[in-house]
C-alpha cells in the first residue's frame, strides 16, 4: 500500500521526506506535480496542492489532475493536510482536527470526472471510515506521549471558495450551519477521491480564529507560529500512521 499526502508546498521537506524524486504526471485533465520519496522507511507520495512552487489559488487548483495523477502513480490511501480557521468557539489555536463531515460552499470548480455521463456517488460520509479510524488511532497514540498536543477527533469542514477570507457574518452563518472549521481546499478534492474509489481522510491544523471570533486582528507571525506548531504534530501523526501495522 502506498500512502499519498496532499498538503501545502514545502510540507514534504518539513516532514523529512528523503530519496525524493519530482514527477510531472500528464493526465487527461492536465499535468500534476508530485514528489515520491520515503518517510519513516516507507514509500510515500506527496502532492503539493498549490504547485511547486506554490502558485495556484484554491479555486484555481486542478483537483482532477491531482487526484488522477495520484491514482496513476499507485496511491492506495490519501491523507489531506489542510490549514483552517476556527468556526466553533470550543476550538483552540493551534489544534488538530480530524473532520468527519464537509459542507461545500464552493462554486464554478471542476467537481467530477464524469462530465459526459450521469454518475452518482454516495457521499453520506465524505471521509473513508476505515482509513479515518486508522488516522484517529495514530492521533491518539501521539497525543498519549505528547500532552501538549491539542486534538479534536471530529468536526465539520466548511469549504469556501476563496481566495479571500470570510466576513464576520459569513463565519456566523457557517457556525449556524454546523461547521466547526473553515478552509478552501477540501472540495472537490474529497469527492473526486471518492469517484476514483481512493480512501481519503483529512487532518486540519487550526491557524487562526474565524472572522469576528477574536477581539483583535491576528498577526501574520501568529499564524505562522500556529502553522509550524500544528504541522509538527501532523509530522508525528504521519510517522505513527506509517509505522503502525494495519
Amino acid at each position: 500500500m502506498t500512502l499519498a499526502v496532499i498538503g501545502g508546498t514545502g510540507f514534504g521537506a518539513f516532514a523529512g521526506l528523503t530519496e525524493t524524486k519530482d514527477h510531472v504526471v500528464d493526465t487527461d485533465f492536465g499535468p500534476a506535480e508530485i514528489q515520491s520519496g520515503r518517510l519513516a522507511g516507507q514509500a510515500i507520495l506527496f502532492l503539493p496542492r498549490h504547485g511547486m512552487p506554490a502558485r495556484f489559488l484554491p479555486h484555481k487548483i486542478n483537483y482532477r489532475a491531482n487526484l488522477k495523477a495520484l491514482q496513476m502513480l499507485g496511491a492506495s490511501q490519501i491523507l489531506a493536510v489542510t490549514a483552517v480557521g476556527t468556526v466553533s468557539e470550543d476550538l483552540t489555536v493551534p489544534c488538530l482536527v480530524v473532520p468527519d463531515q464537509i459542507i461545500d460552499y464552493t462554486y464554478g470548480r471542476a467537481l467530477t470526472f464524469f462530465d459526459d455521463e450521469i454518475h452518482h456517488i454516495d457521499f453520506t460520509h465524505p471521509y473513508d471510515a476505515l482509513f479515518r479510524a486508522q488516522l484517529l488511532a495514530a492521533v491518539a497514540q501521539v497525543a498519549a506521549s505528547h500532552k501538549e498536543m491539542q486534538a479534536v477527533l471530529s468536526g465539520v469542514y466548511g469549504c469556501t471558495q476563496g481566495p479571500r477570507l470570510e466576513t464576520k457574518a459569513e463565519v456566523r452563518r457557517l457556525r449556524n450551519d454546523g461547521c466547526t472549521i473553515v478552509g478552501m481546499t477540501a472540495m472537490p478534492e474529497a469527492a473526486l477521491a471518492r469517484e476514483l474509489e481512493l480512501p481519503y481522510a483529512g487532518i486540519s491544523v487550526t491557524v487562526n480564529p474565524g472572522a469576528g471570533m477574536a477581539e483583535r486582528d491576528i498577526a501574520l507571525a501568529e499564524i505562522h507560529e500556529a502553522m509550524n506548531q500544528g504541522l509538527s504534530w501532523v509530522k508525528l501523526v504521519l510517522a505513527e500512521l506509517l509505522t503502525t501495522p494495519v
